[in-house]
C-alpha cells in the first residue's frame, strides 16, 4: 500500500544512519591496522617485501569495491559457508581501506625531507627508531587532510553494502521509497543525512590542521 512519507520514516532513516557509522568505524579501524602493516612493508628495505605490499595494493585498488563485496558475500556460499552481510561488509571494507590508507600514509612518510632520515641515521637510530621518533610525528601532521578525506569517502561508499542486504542508510532509503513511492523526497533526506555525517568530519580535519599548523 502506497502512503505518504511521515516523521516516522525520517526517524527510521536517522536510526539506520547509526549502522552507516558503525560500518565506517569498523572499516576504518580494521583498515587502519592492516594499512599500517602494509605501509611498513611498502617502505621496508627488502625489495621482495615491498613488491608483495605493492601487489596487495594494486590488487585491491584495481578491482571494484562492489566486486569485493560480492566475493566475500556470495563467494563463500559456493563452498557451503553462509556469510552474514555484517561480516562480509566489515571484511570487504576493511581490506578496501587498508590498500588506500597504506598508500596515503606511505606518501606522507616519504614527504618528510630525506635530510630528516639522514640526520636520525647519523645519530645512530635504527630504522624502527627513525620512524618512531623522527619521521612518523612529522608525517602525522601531513596525513590529517588525506586521511580525513578518505574517511569521508568511506562513509559514502558504505552505501554499496545495501547491495548485499546490509540495512544502513541507503538501504533504509530504498525500503522507505518502496513503501512511499517518493524517491525524490526520501533520497533527498538520505543525502542530507550523509551531509550531516560528512560535514563535521571535514570541519574537524580543518580544526586539527590549524591546531597542528599542518601548512608550516
Amino acid at each position: 500500500m502506497i502512503r505518504e512519507p511521515n516523521a516516522l520514516d525520517v526517524l527510521y532513516l536517522i536510526a539506520a544512519g547509526r549502522w552507516t557509522l558503525a560500518l565506517t568505524a569498523l572499516a576504518f579501524f580494521g583498515g587502519g591496522l592492516m594499512g599500517i602493516l602494509v605501509m611498513l612493508l611498502r617502505i621496508a628495505p627488502a625489495a621482495p617485501v615491498r613488491w608483495a605490499a605493492m601487489g596487495w595494493i594494486q590488487a585491491i585498488q584495481g578491482t571494484p569495491l562492489l566486486a569485493q563485496l560480492f566475493v566475500f558475500f556470495f563467494g563463500f556460499a559456493i563452498f557451503g559457508y553462509r556469510v552474514s552481510p555484517w561480516v562480509a561488509a566489515g571484511v570487504a571494507f576493511s581490506i578496501y581501506a587498508s590498500a588506500f590508507l597504506a598508500e596515503i600514509w606511505r606518501g606522507c612518510i616519504e614527504a618528510v625531507p630525506r635530510q630528516q632520515w639522514e640526520a636520525s641515521a647519523a645519530l645512530g637510530l635504527s630504522f624502527p627508531q627513525q620512524l618512531r621518533y623522527v619521521v612518523v610525528p612529522q608525517a602525522f601532521r601531513i596525513a590529517i587532510p588525506p586521511t580525513v578525506g578518505f574517511l569521508v569517502q568511506l562513509v559514502k561508499n558504505t552505501s554499496l553494502a545495501s547491495t548485499i542486504g546490509f540495512i544502513e542508510l541507503t538501504r533504509e532509503g530504498q525500503i522507505t521509497t518502496g513503501a512511499t513511492f517518493r524517491p525524490f523526497t526520501i533520497y533527498g533526506i538520505v543525502a542530507v543525512l550523509y551531509f550531516c555525517i560528512c560535514f563535521p568530519l571535514s570541519q574537524l580535519s580543518q580544526r586539527l590542521e590549524r591546531r597542528l599548523h599542518v601548512a608550516r
